[in-house]
């Protein structure tokens, strides 16, 4: 079990490609109690790549819990190339990816793979972690993610949990590396 109430290996985050995160966080805030999420309106990532080759796409990101599960709301900020402006070409705004977290990450994606799944987007964190975005068979459009979790990524998103469950309602964005 994470810290965070998931089992290792099971969902623990849906996230949703927007075009204006702050009117996402305040609609999630007041109508479903989702809250406080944490911003980072330039996301850092480390070595990205899409579909193959170096992407420098600027995206912001804002994660949030509710119960057990972590709730992404992203936003691209440029026109590079990348997952999330694949996703708004093809299908629009909406529902990107569920992931799901591990420690075997080599592993875990050298098994998708094999099993056909093609890797769209992938990039590493500051804090060591790493994420790989993988289309899969399903109808439903939405791509699978791995996330790694390492001590410190799962620390993060302990965090942010913890601020979930005493969470009153003040301050829905708490803006990070800004």
């Amino acid at each position: 079990m994470l810290s965070f109430g998931q089992p290792l290996g099971a969902v623990m985050q849906v996230a949703f490609v927007v075009d204006d995160i702050e009117r996402e966080v305040q609609h999630y805030a007041r109508t479903l109690g989702v809250g406080p999420f944490f911003y980072f309106p330039h996301f850092p990532a480390i070595d990205s790549k899409y579909r193959g080759e170096p992407s420098q796409a600027d995206f912001g990101l804002a994660l949030a819990f509710s119960g057990s599960m972590c709730i992404e709301l992203i936003r691209q900020n440029d026109d590079a190339p990348s997952p999330f402006r694949e996703h708004v070409a093809r299908r629009g705004f909406g529902m990107h990816h569920v992931a799901v977290s591990t420690r075997t990450f080599d592993a875990d994606l050298e098994r998708h793979l094999a099993a056909g799944m093609t890797a769209v987007g992938s990039a590493a964190t500051a804090i060591g972690g790493r994420a790989v975005y993988l289309e899969t068979p399903s109808s439903s459009g939405a791509l699978l993610e791995l996330i790694e979790m390492p001590p410190p990524v799962e620390q993060f998103f302990g965090m942010v949990h913890a601020a979930a469950q005493s969470w009153d309602g003040s301050e829905p964005l708490r803006v990070l590396g800004a």
